[in-house]
């Protein structure tokens, strides 16, 4: 078994790509409980339940900060790979798709219908076997409406990708992107949140 609950690609016993489970057994089933504990528990509340949403995935394992915003609709595969720094945020119906780490740093806006997939698949395999690399979004970086990131990107501190761009490689700081592939478009005032709160 890998870190992330795949089974090796040289198992014989599990061949995904003829119809074979990609993920062991035990991890499969933790899912299905956080799937339906997140379904009873959460998926239903106001958007000022923000409390109760944390709670719920504090305790499946997520490194939730207190003021840390997640919507109910969201779609987080796994608890247990996510990380949100302090008023961070994942908007309505994002798909979280941490088959690996996703970690958003302070201020980090994840927009509605955004999408961080984490993982996919070894084209040049035959067996097609899974591939997994984490996802950092920085401080202040804005990922926009419907916008997909891709495994192992690093979205640079600042950095803005906008609506519906696709991003397969890391971004850089302060840099504004757009489109399929993401390409820069101009570059953003940088700027320090600590000291603009301190000077209001």
């Amino acid at each position: 078994m890998t870190a992330h609950g795949t089974r090796k690609p040289d198992d014989q016993r599990a061949l995904p790509v003829l119809g074979a489970p990609t993920f062991s057994l035990n991890h499969r089933m933790s899912r299905l409980l956080w799937i339906i504990c997140w379904l009873i528990g959460a998926r239903w509340t106001p958007p000022g339940w923000m409390p109760l949403r944390r709670a719920l995935l504090t305790a499946f394992g997520a490194k939730i900060h207190p003021t840390a915003r997640v919507r109910s609709s969201v779609r987080i595969w796994w608890p247990g790979h996510l990380e949100m720094a302090p008023h961070s945020s994942l908007g309505p119906k994002v798909n979280c798709y941490n088959v690996a780490p996703v970690t958003l740093h302070g201020r980090a806006n994840i927009s509605q219908g955004a999408h961080l997939c984490t993982a996919g698949h070894d084209i040049d395999r035959p067996d097609f076997p899974m591939r997994a690399s984490a996802i950092t979004v920085g401080a202040d970086a804005w990922i926009a409406a419907e916008a997909f990131v891709g495994p192992g990107v690093h979205i640079g501190e600042g950095a803005v990708l906008g609506a519906r761009g696709v991003a397969m490689r890391s971004l850089d700081p302060w840099v504004v992107y757009a489109g399929n592939p993401a390409k820069a478009l101009r570059n953003r005032q940088p700027f320090n949140f600590e000291t603009f709160s301190s000077s209001r």
